[in-house]
């Protein structure tokens, strides 16, 4: 026997040690039972799309506005508590803000998503032109009609098996309310809603299916009010005896567009007149002016802010007069969790893009024919997961106080199809799919990713520890929460109640009966989808006229 076969002969013999298996942590769920129940919350979801429908074309019907979703969240407090959620209503001293919890102990997995509409963007659904549904009434132009039906189907699917299999865990539901006022996060934070929650996930509309993780283009914004205050005086009688607070804005706003030139290229700031006094020939003894100022984090928008107050000062003493500011909201910039976001895109690639049919495409197309820009109809190809954008790459963007939880607890947001590509956003071109198959199909395929999600994070402990090793040694490593908000900062929950009496009883008359109609585009008369054709007058003009008018009244 030579040497070489008496050395392997030996080790066959001698005993081996016995190598320890890799613990698993108590609560995981074995990977066949988890797939068999993602398997069923699927077709759970599918089963209830018409819920997803009925929910997205409801709450597309109240249109309600930031701090006044008073419809919406009736109709979703009365679905959640039907369905055994304990719903705590009023919080925070926001009539509209609830949090809804069901279930007991670990984890506490938190799904939210933003419930309000845009100013002057009311729009028929499934019509590819402008045709506002009342002129110059709010509308859901943002499509934060459609999050909920993706939020609250998931957890009622996987609520009924966590119930069948007594499976641990909590589930909580809350509203972003006016979430275009960047107006409650930053509270709901402030005020302990997240202390005990393990990890949010968040819906939002898009016309992809994504999620990313990391920092992203978002920037940190506060919202603040400057409030000048003058003295009266006949304008043409007596005008050397006024202090005009109107000025003093005029003047602020002018001093603020001549320092933009000096500012970097990664600012937003942006400002309108609320109060410009009550008519001309009284001197305004009180003005006032709303900014939004936006950077790339905290500490830059803080400088801004700092900058506008500075700006503020000098306008009061070139004016002889006073100014007070009020924060009417904040945001804080985005970064996502790497784990999550992983379990999320896995999900995405399961249940992938929804099938549209011809109507579908041929509403994406039409309206971006009138938009000029690429006609490429709806995405069929679920979008790669993204990760963190290079700083260079930061060069302004909108903002989402969403951010601000995403600092306290470790969250992704889940973008899913219920929209066209290529839309301005903030207009009423992005109303026109969100009560149309378009937004059901898509949100449906969103409900069906987030419930697979909700299973993974309550089926496997591990996930939820990796997401807090991420959130403690990557994302807070160098840098930690710091609010906008001080400890006395009240919710703005006066915005917008001019608007809301305004149209209110106008749009009532158009809310959703779904136990009436099958969808709100049956209800509406709308034939779908309605597009414009060239008639026979515009033949020789080159002009355009719309078509159907009659079935979209």
């Amino acid at each position: 026997m030579s040497l070489i076969a008496a050395f392997a002969l030996t080790v066959l013999l001698t005993p081996q040690p016995k190598v320890k298996p890799t613990p698993v942590p108590p609560g995981t769920l074995e990977a066949k039972k988890l797939e068999a129940l993602k398997v069923e919350v699927i077709a759970e979801v599918e089963k209830n799309k018409d819920m997803v429908q009925q929910m997205v074309d409801q709450i597309f019907s109240y249109g309600e506005l930031g701090f006044q979703e008073t419809e919406t969240s009736r109709y979703l407090v009365g679905i959640l508590e039907k369905n055994g959620f304990t719903v705590q209503k009023g919080v925070s001293g926001i009539p509209t803000a609830w949090f809804a919890r069901w279930g007991s102990g670990k984890p506490v997995i938190s799904l939210g998503t933003d419930i309000d509409g845009i100013p002057k963007s009311s729009q028929k659904p499934g019509v590819a032109y402008p045709a506002p549904l009342i002129e110059g009434a709010p509308g859901h132009c943002e499509g934060h009609n459609s999050g909920m039906a993706v939020n609250i189907v998931a957890a009622l699917a996987v609520k009924k098996v966590m119930e069948r299999d007594k499976i641990p865990g909590t589930i909580q539901i809350w509203p972003g309310v006016a979430e275009e006022l960047v107006g409650t996060k930053a509270i709901y934070v402030r005020d302990g809603f997240f202390k005990d929650v393990d990890i949010t996930l968040f819906s939002r509309v898009s016309s992809d299916m994504k999620v990313s993780w990391g920092t992203q283009t978002s920037n940190a914004l506060v919202s603040v009010r400057y409030d000048f205050t003058g003295v009266a005086a006949h304008s043409a009688g007596a005008p050397w005896r006024g202090k005009s607070a109107l000025d003093a804005v005029e003047l602020m706003n002018v001093g603020w567009n001549f320092r933009r030139e000096h500012l970097k290229y990664t600012q937003r700031s942006h400002y309108i007149i609320p109060d410009g006094g009550d008519q001309p020939n009284v001197v305004p003894s009180k003005a006032s002016v709303w900014y939004y100022f936006r950077e790339i984090d905290y500490e830059k928008t803080k400088d801004l802010w700092d900058i506008g107050n500075r700006v503020a000062q000098g306008a009061g003493m070139m004016t002889d007069t006073m100014f007070a500011s009020t924060i009417l909201g904040s945001a804080m910039d985005h970064h996502m969790s790497k784990p999550v976001a992983e379990a999320v895109n896995e999900n995405i690639k399961r249940v992938g893009m929804p099938i549209w049919d011809e109507n579908d495409q041929a509403l994406a197309r039409a309206v971006q024919k009138e938009l000029a820009v690429k006609e490429e109809g709806l995405a069929t190809k679920v979008a790669d997961m993204t990760g963190p954008v290079e700083e260079k790459a930061r060069t302004g963007a909108g903002s989402d106080d969403i951010g601000d939880i995403q600092w306290n607890t470790p969250s992704v947001t889940l973008q899913f199809p219920a929209n066209i590509p290529n839309l301005p956003g903030h207009s009423f071109w992005n109303g026109i799919a969100m009560a149309t198959p378009i937004a059901h199909k898509g949100s449906t395929a969103g409900a069906k990713v987030m419930a697979t999600t909700m299973l993974d994070l309550f089926a496997k402990p591990q996930l939820v520890a990796d997401s807090w090793k991420y959130f403690n040694e990557v994302q807070t490593k160098d840098r930690k929460y710091i609010s906008f908000l001080s400890a006395t900062d009240k919710p703005a929950i006066h915005l917008n109640r001019e608007i809301d009496a305004q149209f209110r009883e106008k749009l009532r008359p158009f809310y959703y009966d779904a136990s009436k109609y099958k969808t709100y585009l049956e209800q509406l008369g709308i034939k779908y989808p309605t597009l414009r054709v060239p008639s026979a007058a515009a033949t020789k003009t080159d002009s355009i006229a719309p078509a159907n008018e009659g079935g979209a009244r």
